[in-house]
């Protein structure tokens, strides 16, 4: 979560409150049935901002992403330039041998290891310092981040939100009095808060923790959330298996998942039980949402007009339009972050359409590939898994290969036939293959395949 300063007011996290706003955001924090909130920000948006905020949204549609294979959008050479001379990390590329400018694709990648070892590096020169908030992340790569963003910059993740949900033929839109976003989560421990977006014209926004210990009464948790009924519920698919067994009577416009792979079995679930459409959105700490899953169910639609996307092989050589690689990115809309041919770790399919300059996110897979073997040696990629489980409705797996050969398949998911996943699992590796499927009450943050 942002830092925080506990001796600020609210009048001083919301430069536009007013009465009314401040007597709403109490009713949120003092609900008889609230949970115990333990942490408090506020948006820092004054008029100004709000205003570039709106204008940035409508740049999203009016300018949408649009390129062909091998070429760069007319946007990113000045981009890069920036990089090169303002952001002391990109700042040792600028020149080639000979004093000739730096050519995009000459320039080296970096990852995530290279923003543990000295994130200051990729704060341009010219950032606004005095803007600064720290966003604090483990992830499961092994490199803890506090990652630098503004206010400004972290409530533009509410135009990407509002853009998912249109694609489905949802909307967001707030206003006063109004509760427009819940974000649950299902955690042993996490921040949870009652704040307001004044983008959304002082609309509530609140981020709770459906594990009943973070309530004094566990039945509180589904009288809380009719009381707010919120526009749009957001989460993982961890934490929408535990609101879909709550007693929740209101029906959300949409839901919008991201942080882990969402089955299409678990989506047709929670589309059933809360009657109306559930978006993946792949995100990530470091650009904030990338794309959301197409209406059509056809890849990822990109959701940034200004987030360049390439798909790389091993060696970090272009992959042909159809071919499965990392997902490299450049761009986005954070300040304190600019990204150069950075690597997500994600790999995917880069498909453009039949204009062939409507680039689209297909066979979306978080991390980087792992190769199993079936009882004979034979490599079996993890996206045939991935294909196999797709009609169950997990909410989050993790399938480890061992020495032997033998597998171990933990989940968590109600209702499973764990009978037909053992078939689907043994059509991919084969009926020798020794396969055991464990039930899990929790699994923390893991890596969905590994193999040893």
């Amino acid at each position: 979560m942002p830092t925080w300063d506990p001796s600020l007011s609210d009048a001083e996290r919301y430069p536009l409150m007013t009465d009314a706003a401040r007597t709403f955001l109490n009713g949120l924090r003092e609900h008889p049935q609230a949970p115990v909130f333990n942490h408090v920000c506020g948006d820092r948006l004054d008029a100004p901002a709000v205003a570039r905020i709106r204008a940035w949204e409508a740049g999203l549609s009016a300018e949408p992403a649009a390129w062909g294979p091998g070429e760069i959008p007319d946007w990113l050479a000045g981009f890069a330039a920036h990089c090169l001379a303002q952001v002391p990390f990109y700042r040792r590329y600028g020149d080639r041998p000979g004093g000739r400018p730096a050519a995009f694709f000459d320039l080296p990648l970096c990852d995530r290891g290279d923003l543990s070892g000295a994130t200051w590096a990729f704060v341009p020169d010219d950032a606004p310092l005095d803007q600064i908030i720290l966003y604090s992340t483990s992830g499961t790569t092994g490199h803890p981040l506090d990652l630098p963003w503004t206010p400004e910059g972290a409530s533009m993740y509410l135009p990407l939100l509002r853009r998912a949900a249109r694609l489905h033929g949802a909307d967001l839109t707030g206003g006063p009095g109004r509760t427009a976003i819940a974000l649950v989560c299902f955690q042993k421990r996490t921040f949870t808060l009652a704040q307001l977006s004044f983008f959304l014209d002082g609309a509530g926004h609140v981020k709770i923790n459906l594990d009943p210990d973070a309530w004094r009464d566990p039945a509180d948790r589904a009288a809380y959330l009719n009381a707010l009924d919120p526009e749009i519920y957001t989460g993982d698919p961890i934490s929408f298996e535990a609101l879909a067994a709550l007693p929740v009577r209101t029906r959300p416009r949409a839901l919008i998942s991201s942080s882990m792979a969402l089955l299409p079995g678990l989506k047709a679930v929670l589309a059933a039980r809360f009657g109306c459409p559930v978006i993946d959105v792949y995100s990530t700490n470091e650009t904030g949402p990338i794309a959301a899953g197409a209406p059509d169910g056809a890849g990822h639609a990109l959701l940034q007009n200004r987030l360049y996307v390439e798909i790389l092989d091993a060696d970090g050589m272009p992959c042909p339009p159809g071919a499965r690689g990392e997902i490299v990115v450049s761009g986005g809309f954070n300040p304190m972050l600019p990204l150069l041919r950075y690597r997500t770790g994600d790999t995917a399919t880069l498909d453009f359409g039949p204009d062939g300059r409507s680039p689209r996110l297909i066979g979306l897979e978080g991390r980087a590939p792992v190769v199993f073997a079936d009882a004979f040696g034979r490599p079996i990629n993890n996206i045939e898994v991935s294909q196999a489980v797709r009609p169950f409705a997990l909410s989050q797996w993790t399938l480890r290969q061992h020495a032997d050969r033998s597998l171990t398949l933990r989940y968590r998911g109600e209702g499973v036939d764990e009978a037909a996943l053992r078939r689907a699992l043994e059509d991919v590796f084969g009926s020798l293959a020794v396969l055991r499927i464990e039930r899990a009450s929790l699994l923390e943050k893991v890596r969905q395949y590994t193999r040893e």
